[in-house]
């Protein structure tokens, strides 16, 4: 299984065993795009935004995201290697600037994966309306019950239990939910066609921007997920060009799946029933079928995404924590593979164990959680659009399976455009914009950061960035440690 001679213990020498397939490799980048946010968000984005306004927003952000995944598409060709943004950013900007991409996206990803541990509890109880028993405590309004937290604790040991068990039965899971949640999605067209009205989509729009720019700053949370590919291409065992395409691939159908389920869902209630619906776009799936059943059928779609994206991100994240360890920027035991199963085991419980505190913070949880992960998310997107532009200038000549853009300057054209664009969608969060965060999610941002600020100022400096910048790092970390 372990694909080296060399011992795990060695942490810049271990490399993980390839068991994943292509359809493998799709079904955990849409997978972890598709989580539940398309549940419990819509219903608030069609009164913010109207039909079409939340439509435009969601074409626009998949649009940003379809430019930075074509960075990330080359850059995963030439570098197909566990950790994604890790490589890329240590082989342009050096060791420093790439624990900061990749803390980045880890805060990204952890923050989803405690997103979904708030909202499997808030989805069975949809199901099993009486399964809150034992108050603990109110937080933001939201009385905090022992049984609804346990569940999402329970869900969550499950899910890092089947990733420690290895990345093919992780993918194993994916696909079956895979299929499951597109299931679901066919049925919610069939239900629209039949049973909706367009009278029902209205308003159209909403007067000014706010509705839009509320929309649009969901979108990394949203769309996170596609490069959960460059975290498993170690363990892919397809060519790296067409690992580099899945990852275009899985934004296109991520965009069209959540067009689909606002087109859907507006089509089901008028707005002024969907603004007060328990579960929007489960109650209206309900109401194209007239039927309580179908709504709770729905809501086992909404599930099936909990269940991809939990369990997509907490691989991708654990590999990048993997990643640092195995570099040295992060200590050792994050980089220890499990002795049966060749996983990072370590990682993984690091990453599984901070996502089972989440739902003692009861529901008003979700959206701080959607807020905080977002402007990390968009730091990791800037310093990889930084680090195609660099290396397309540094390295002409380097391996490029995947060229985006052909053989002229069109690549550069798209890298800066990348570049542009996720630094205008940072700006998006900061005080006074019309998508300013409130303090509780930078106050979930600042802790993920003083964490990372412990590791970060270890981190060797003085070492040129290149593509041996991972084996000094090493040597360097090698030495303190003889000392």
């Amino acid at each position: 299984m372990l694909s080296t001679t060399r011992t795990n213990k060695d942490p810049g020498q271990v490399s993980l065993a390839k068991t994943l397939g292509n359809w493998d490799a799709l079904a955990l980048g849409f997978g972890a795009m598709i989580g539940f946010g398309w549940v419990v968000l819509t219903g608030g984005w069609l009164s913010s935004a109207g039909t079409m306004g939340t439509i435009v927003a969601v074409l626009v952000g998949g649009g940003i995201m379809a430019v930075v995944g074509l960075t990330y598409a080359e850059l995963t060709a030439s570098m197909p290697k566990a950790g994604g943004e890790h490589n890329f950013i240590l082989r342009a900007l050096g060791p420093r600037p790439s624990f900061i991409g990749s803390w980045a996206i880890t805060g990204g990803y952890v923050t989803i994966v405690a997103f979904e541990a708030v909202a499997f509890p808030r989805t069975v109880e949809y199901i099993f309306p009486g399964m809150s028993k034992i108050p603990l405590w109110t937080i933001a309004g939201f009385e905090v019950h022992l049984t609804w937290a346990l569940v999402g604790v329970l869900a969550g040991i499950l899910i890092t239990w089947i990733n420690i068990r290895g990345v093919k039965q992780a993918g194993v899971v994916q696909t079956f939910t895979v299929i499951f949640l597109l299931a679901i999605g066919l049925l919610m067209i069939f239900g629209s066609v039949t049973g909706g009205e367009a009278s029902n989509m209205e308003p159209w729009f909403t007067p000014g921007m706010k509705g839009f720019f509320t929309v649009l700053m969901a979108v990394p949370f949203l769309f996170i997920g596609f490069d959960v590919i460059p975290q498993s291409a170690e363990e892919v065992k397809i060519p790296s060009r067409q690992i580099g395409k899945l990852v275009v691939i899985a934004v296109i159908m991520a965009t069209l799946w959540y067009v689909m389920v606002v087109l859907t869902t507006a089509s089901a209630m008028p707005a002024s029933e969907l603004a007060n619906a328990n579960i929007a776009t489960a109650d209206a799936f309900g109401a194209l079928f007239n039927s309580d059943l179908m709504a709770k059928i729905l809501i086992a779609g909404g599930i099936a995404g909990i269940l991809t994206s939990w369990n997509s991100l907490l691989l991708g994240a654990s590999r990048l924590v993997f990643s640092l360890a195995r570099s040295g920027m992060l200590p050792e035991w994050f980089a220890r593979l499990h002795p049966k199963y060749k996983t990072p085991h370590n990682a993984l419980l690091f990453i599984g164990g901070i996502s089972l505190i989440a739902p003692f913070f009861g529901e008003r949880m979700l959206g701080w959680l959607v807020d905080s992960g977002a402007p990390s998310i968009i730091i990791a997107y800037f310093l990889v659009s930084v680090t195609f532009l660099l290396l397309r200038r540094r390295e002409p000549q380097m391996d490029r399976p995947l060229r985006i853009g052909g053989e002229g300057r069109f690549g550069e054209v798209i890298g800066w455009a990348s570049v542009v664009l996720t630094f205008g969608l940072f700006s998006l969060y900061m005080p006074g914009m019309p998508a300013q965060l409130t303090w509780q999610p930078w106050l979930i941002f600042a802790i993920w950061w003083a964490m990372g600020a412990l590791f970060f100022f270890k981190v060797p400096r003085g070492i040129p960035a290149g593509v041996d910048a991972e084996d000094k790092v090493l040597e360097v970390v090698r030495a303190r440690r003889k000392k």
